[in-house]
């Protein structure tokens, strides 16, 4: 099952689609059809673009959120008619089809990205964080079991966490690990506290 699958339907969450995978479809069947290919590459590079710019303008997340409906949203929207129009003028099992087919089932997550300025286009940051696990599999080639595994992804993300909040990894755990015992025993305690991007320096000396 794939992990997204338990999220899906759930108010609370809001699932955003990738288009740097939804690229990469694209980029792969520019082999067998430039001119369609070519054509959504453009627009893509074109909603890029617009958060180059942003980042460049420094915009805060509300301003963000304004750029893309004003100008992202045309591009997205003019794509899914373009999609709708084309797809049925290729061959289901091509590269161009198959590009299609890929993009326009998840054009619907694709486009929750314009609804909040903190949501990314891409998820190549959480993909650049995972990288360093992918290289170390090479190194240590198993975990002992299921559970192990599963414990060392959960701390390997704990860690890029603190790593994407510019937190130093060895404070955070020597002092997350010594407050473990304190909110075991304060069920009031919210343990979403401790999470990285919440957890403030010092938090030990409050106690």
């Amino acid at each position: 099952m794939r992990p997204t699958t338990s999220l899906t339907g759930k108010k609370e969450v809001c699932l955003v689609g990738c288009l740097a995978h939804i690229r990469r479809h694209y980029e792969v069947a520019k082999e067998e059809n430039e001119s369609l290919a070519g054509y959504v590459l453009a627009q893509i590079q074109q909603l890029y673009r617009i958060e180059q710019i942003a980042d460049q303008e420094e915009l805060t997340y509300e301003q963000r959120m304004l750029r893309r409906q004003e100008q992202a949203l045309p591009i997205l929207e003019q794509l899914e008619k373009w999609m709708e129009t084309a797809y049925p003028k290729v061959l289901p099992k091509s590269r161009m089809g198959q590009a299609i087919a890929y993009a326009y089932q998840l054009w619907p997550r694709m486009r929750n990205y314009l609804k909040d300025g903190r949501l990314k286009i891409d998820n190549n940051l959480a993909e650049n964080a995972i990288r360093p696990i992918a290289l170390s599999r090479k190194n240590f080639l198993f975990c002992g079991n299921h559970e192990a595994a599963q414990n060392t992804a959960i701390i390997c993300s704990l860690l890029a966490s603190c790593k994407a909040s510019n937190i130093n990894p060895r404070e955070w755990l020597t002092e997350v690990i010594a407050l473990l015992p304190y909110y075991a025993a304060n069920k009031e305690k919210d343990l979403k506290e401790l999470l990285p991007h919440c957890w403030e320096s010092g938090n030990s000396k409050e106690l």
